[in-house]
């Protein structure tokens, strides 16, 4: 009884094919019960959430690819002629193709996302979700042309020749595209690395200095000491020199410059500035200050002073404290405060 059922099965191509579709579609079904039922509760008790979201999104497309390969063995035992069965092929070979594609860019989809939220969290800029925008979309992209050209290669397309007219394009595309993917690409590398973030207070090469308020995509806003909004694109700030004044620390130092007479006694002056610096309120006692008599000058000895304050919003308020409370020192103590002065010799020929 057994034997004349092999025998059927094997000998009527229809039955032997129904069999190879419903035993591949209950493998599908399992696939997809196994995943989502039984690997989807043990990835839930772990401490990511990427093994749940890549299980969920690929279990399905997973159990298609089987469904595709069970059609293609099913449709063996029939005679077909070859240029059908090859049409059949390439089509079931392009959908296995497609099925693929689109499961290895869920999973790069799914990567850069939580690799996005995990980069979020340890930057104050909006910038970071362009970024991971810019990064899932060049990843599709990059993963459909990858599949696009293995399913040309099933239609027997060449796709050497194309590829390469589709370099010479791209080169065309990058010089018309230059400046906006070097300001994207320096908007980028000024993310990553972190040089500047909101808030911090930075000046350029040129003399260009404000708060930085906000690092976008292509460009980046600073706000001026007198209030103006400078947008600087971003492929020129990665290529300008930066002092950014709250990296490593938020501490600045300001410094005094002022001069005396010739013949004041050094170490009077040193004495009068230093205590009267140190008395002075918002300033740090670490590094402590310090007065140094640094040159002779053509009508005075010129001296510097120097002290740090906590952040560089406080360095002009502080300053201005401090060349008053330093000029005050000066007069109280007779010290002269020279002016530039010039000497005229007259000869009298007579």
């Amino acid at each position: 009884m057994v034997l004349e059922l092999l025998n059927k099965i094997t000998t009527n191509k229809y039955l032997h094919s129904l069999i190879i579709l419903s035993l591949f579609f209950i493998m599908s079904q399992i696939v997809v019960f196994v995943s989502q039922k039984i690997i989807l509760k043990l990835t839930k008790k772990t401490k990511t959430d990427i093994d749940d979201l890549i299980v969920a999104k690929t279990s399905k497309p997973i159990s298609l690819i089987l469904l595709l390969v069970g059609l293609r063995l099913a449709i063996i035992p029939h005679p077909i002629r070859q240029n059908i069965l090859d049409i059949f092929e390439n089509l079931i070979s392009t959908l296995i193709i497609a099925t693929v594609t689109y499961i290895v860019a869920a999973v790069f989809n799914i990567l850069i996302s939580n690799w996005g939220r995990k980069f979020a969290s340890k930057t104050e800029s909006k910038v970071d979700d362009e970024v991971v925008v810019l990064f899932q979309k060049f990843s599709r992209i990059s993963v459909s042309f990858i599949g696009i050209i293995f399913i040309l290669d099933v239609w027997g397309i060449k796709v050497g020749p194309l590829l390469a007219s589709l370099g010479i394009a791209g080169i065309a595309v990058a010089f018309a595209l230059q400046n906006t993917l070097g300001n994207i690409f320096g908007g980028v590398s000024l993310i990553v690395d972190r040089s500047i973030t909101v808030d911090d207070f930075i000046r350029l090469d040129d003399g260009t200095e404000g708060f930085v308020t906000d690092i976008g995509l292509r460009s980046t806003k600073i706000k001026s000491r007198d209030g103006d909004l400078i947008i600087i694109p971003n492929g020129k700030l990665a290529d300008s020199k930066i002092y950014n004044y709250h990296k490593p620390m938020p501490t600045t130092r300001v410094t005094v410059e002022f001069g005396v007479k010739y013949g004041s006694d050094v170490e009077k002056v040193k004495k009068v500035v230093l205590a009267e610096i140190s008395s002075m309120k918002n300033i740090l006692k670490e590094p402590a200050p310090k007065v140094l008599f640094h040159e002779l000058g053509d009508f005075a000895l010129k001296f510097k002073a120097f002290f740090w304050v906590s952040s560089i919003e406080k360095k002009i308020d502080a300053k201005e404290d401090a060349l008053t409370s330093v000029y005050n020192a000066l007069e109280i103590n007779k010290i002269g405060i020279p002016f530039p002065t010039r000497t005229v010799y007259l000869k009298n020929e007579k």
